[in-house]
């Protein structure tokens, strides 16, 4: 896109012939929440191998880390010290246009980084007047732009830090649909209770439109008991909701991040990329169809 900027370390995607075979095209332009507030269960991990795998697939895509972490930019190689993102976006009122990036041989994929400054957010939105409102805002500003131009996104993933603070909040406000990674732990399906809560105070009051559309079973290890357990809980109280396509613990999807790369490019041979590149398929899939899934969250 001619207002987009683009990434400095450009980056050969190599891919198996599958990944690139075109998936279809939602009806209109999906906007996911990658969420979960318990840390370490896959959720940046699944934001960019699905938001990589659909844009493989043809699928325009646009990722939005909102993580001060930032491991979803890192993931893409950028260099969060030198480019303006989320921060800027929320708390400036700075156009999504001037910070969204292109992301080198993703010919259909654009991310907004989160800069080092996204940590401050949390406490400088406190006081600003509709601050929950701030990137679905800004999001919808993009979007209208981009639609108008014959240039609509296909995909937008939001990606959240560990939290159900004013971040994440931004996000649910502004996404139509909610995607949870779960590890196949215990403590995973309390944690699922709990924020399904807060989605549930998010539907009431500031977002009636959001819906609990995907879970994904994430670090799935079928040698255990529990891993099989858990994931049998999900598929009997989410059965429409879950994509029942387990994400293997694998090595190489930790790997990928430290070369600032998904493991769709990585290695896209590995168990990892197979697993991600089919429940992006499963997503574009049911994204073409007329899915009626129930607006209470807490429905299976």
């Amino acid at each position: 896109m001619s207002d987009s900027r683009e990434t400095s370390a450009p980056r050969k995607v190599v891919g198996t012939k599958r990944f690139r075979e075109p998936m279809p095209q939602p009806i209109s332009t999906r906007i996911f929440t990658v969420a979960n507030q318990k840390g370490g269960v896959g959720k940046t991990t699944s934001a960019v191998n699905v938001a990589a795998a659909l844009a493989m697939g043809g699928l325009r895509t646009l990722i939005i880390d909102l993580d001060p972490q930032g491991n979803a930019s890192t993931a893409f190689g950028i260099n969060r010290d030198e480019v303006q993102g989320m921060y800027e976006v929320i708390t400036k009122d700075l156009p999504i246009r001037e910070a969204a990036l292109k992301v080198p041989g993703f010919p259909h994929l654009e991310i907004i980084p989160a800069t080092q400054s996204l940590a401050n957010a949390e406490v400088e939105l406190v006081p600003m007047v509709a601050r929950e409102l701030r990137l679905k805002k800004a999001l919808v500003n993009y979007l209208t732009e981009c639609a108008n131009r014959g240039e609509r996104f296909d995909y937008v993933i939001i990606d959240c830090p560990p939290s159900l603070g004013l971040l994440t909040i931004n996000a649910l406000v502004a996404a139509d649909e909610l995607m949870i990674p779960i590890q196949c732990e215990y403590y995973s399906l309390e944690g699922l209770t709990l924020l399904l809560h807060t989605v549930s105070l998010i539907q009431e009051h500031l977002n009636p439109n959001i819906k609990l559309t995907t879970i994904l079973l994430t670090m799935f290890d079928g040698r255990t008991r529990l891993a099989n357990d858990v994931a049998d809980e999900v598929r009997k109280h989410y059965p429409q909701q879950l994509i029942d396509i387990p994400i293997p613990r694998a090595v190489r999807v930790s790997e990928a991040p430290s070369y600032g790369q998904t493991v769709m490019t990585y290695d896209p041979s590995s168990n990892g990329a197979e697993a991600y590149g089919l429940v992006a398929r499963e997503i574009a899939k049911r994204g073409a169809q007329s899915i009626n899934f129930s607006t209470e969250v807490g429905v299976g």
